[in-house]
């Protein structure tokens, strides 16, 4: 089974078009960017306000590390 079309424990990435892993690696991001896509992809359906702290800390990290 391709694995683009499952997903171990929950939906939360499942409907979208392109999954944020397609997305990550396609457009070359580092580990960093890639959290911030995978957050900002699922806070509306896991994460909510929690999943926003970390895109927040996460930029907060790129500030720091530039």
């Amino acid at each position: 089974m391709n694995p683009l079309k499952r997903q171990v424990s929950g939906r939360h990435y499942k409907d979208f078009v392109i999954q944020p892993i397609e997305f990550i690696i396609k457009n070359k991001l580092d580990f960093v960017q890639g959290c911030i896509v995978k957050y900002i992809c699922r806070y509306k359906n896991k994460g909510g306000d929690e999943d926003i702290k970390k895109i927040i800390h996460y930029c907060e990290l790129i500030l720091k590390i530039k």
